[in-house]
């Protein structure tokens, strides 16, 4: 996840050194669908690990062009968010996944470095809608899914999001980081004690691709 997101911040700003030549512009806004990969992790702090919970992402998205070199682009799309565990201790070793699913509506700024290459800023808002934990044990013996009481957490997330696009319409594919700013547990009383679990915002990487309908 560190390098991936590594890579991402040097194109980010590698992209703003290119100079940008005046182009023609369609005025109308853009409406299609979009998905792809959604690698997501948790953090706490500026601590993050490059471990990644693989899900998916699909939804919709409307794009409205300001100017020649600006837009305003806003989607609404289920993603699968969360962590994912390897453990190798001498009683058991496996692999427990923590799975989140949220509806997500992101609103972004586009900036267009070139005809077909932008760049993405903004921010999201995120209300999770379902959840589960999941224990893959080698032995099998340890083996258990169970759903999460969505009560026990905050069920709205919100954060930063950038990324980069490039279009061939009617396609577009890209990357994009979300940076959570909200603690996906919420505090409450555990025999007295008043803690926070899990006490940690989400990290999400996609990749998508999308396509207009015009």
């Amino acid at each position: 996840m560190k390098n991936l997101k590594k890579v991402l911040l040097l194109g980010l700003l590698g992209i703003f050194s290119v100079g940008m030549n005046a182009q023609n512009y369609d005025k109308a806004p853009k409406i299609g669908i979009k998905g792809g990969l959604s690698l997501s992790n948790l953090y706490v702090d500026t601590i993050d690990d490059d471990q990644m919970l693989t899900g998916f992402n699909i939804g919709l998205f409307a794009k409205f062009p300001l100017s020649e070199s600006f837009a305003v682009q806003t989607e609404a799309y289920y993603t699968n968010k969360g962590a994912e565990l390897t453990y190798n201790e001498t009683f058991a070793t496996g692999t427990t996944k923590f799975k989140l699913d949220y509806i997500e509506v992101p609103l972004l700024i586009v900036y267009n470095i070139t005809n077909n290459f932008n760049i993405q800023v903004g921010g999201y808002v995120a209300y999770m809608i379902s959840g589960k934990v999941t224990n893959e044990s080698n032995s099998g013996i340890f083996d258990f899914e169970g759903n999460l009481n969505t009560d026990d957490f905050n069920r709205l997330d919100a954060g930063l999001a950038a990324g980069i696009g490039y279009d061939f319409d009617p396609i577009s594919v890209g990357a994009r980081y979300y940076f959570g700013l909200t603690n996906v547990g919420k505090e409450q009383n555990y025999s007295g004690f008043n803690l926070t679990f899990p006490d940690a915002k989400n990290s999400v990487l996609q990749v998508y691709a999308s396509f207009a309908f015009n």
